[in-house]
């Protein structure tokens, strides 16, 4: 092969790995991963999918029984999920102790483009939005009621024990990350949570219930976001 071919090798790689910005049905953005070739959210509208699989199932469902929570969110993707967080914590008066698992993380250009504080009517918290993406293994103090931290690792490097009451469980499908599904890793997810902590999830597959029956689990179904007729919701029994 001729020298000359390979950085042009190498830069259709690298093009081919890029992630693209997409405009989902309620106005707001996601992304196509190069990687995947997945996109990180529903096509129906991300924020929409966020409100419904996460802040509802999740965290306003925790909230109820305690106005201090640890959530786990894997991954932490465009950061959707952990904003939206933080603005109801603040909303809702919560203590949030926010860590985001994120293996592959967009680079701070594209979060800069994601329109989620202006579709959010939080234009003024866009500082914040982006000092998340800029944040690797550090805990920030965003504000007096919430500590955020990302860590950049895949989620098999992560040891914890009962510290956490949420899991937003938030990877690509089964068929683009297979090794995130299966009964070992969801049996870890159980670990991690506090008993009686909750773990949901837009997916609402057989097999993937059927794992996190077997890993201890206890599982609903629950009305799924726009374009989905079911989500799971996973409950580890209090003891």
């Amino acid at each position: 092969m001729p020298l000359l071919q390979a950085p042009f090798l190498f830069k259709i790689t690298m093009i081919q790995e890029m992630n693209k910005i997409i405009q989902t049905k309620d106005g707001s953005h996601s992304l196509i991963s190069g990687k995947f070739e997945e996109s990180y959210h529903s096509k129906h509208g991300a924020i929409q999918e966020t409100q419904t699989v996460f802040i509802d199932a999740g965290l306003k469902y925790k909230s109820e029984f305690s106005k201090e929570l640890e959530i786990l969110g894997i991954g932490f993707g465009t950061g959707l999920n952990a904003f939206m967080t933080y603005l109801e914590s603040k909303k809702e008066g919560l203590k949030v102790e926010y860590t985001g698992v994120e293996a592959y993380p967009i680079d701070l250009g594209t979060a800069a483009e994601l329109n989620y504080p202006a579709e959010l009517n939080a234009g003024t918290e866009r500082d914040i939005f982006l000092s998340m993406h800029g944040s690797e293994n550090k805990t920030l103090q965003i504000s007096s009621e919430f500590k955020f931290c990302k860590r950049v690792c895949l989620f098999e490097d992560l040891k914890y024990k009962e510290n956490f009451d949420i899991i937003y469980f938030d990877a690509f499908a089964p068929e683009a990350q297979p090794e995130l599904w299966g009964e070992e890793m969801l049996n870890r997810m159980y670990r991690f949570l506090k008993p009686g902590g909750v773990l949901t999830t837009y997916c609402a597959k057989g097999v993937v219930k059927r794992c996190l029956k077997s890993a201890g689990f206890v599982t609903e179904a629950l009305p799924g976001p726009i374009g989905k007729r079911e989500m799971t919701r996973a409950i580890k029994a209090p003891k």
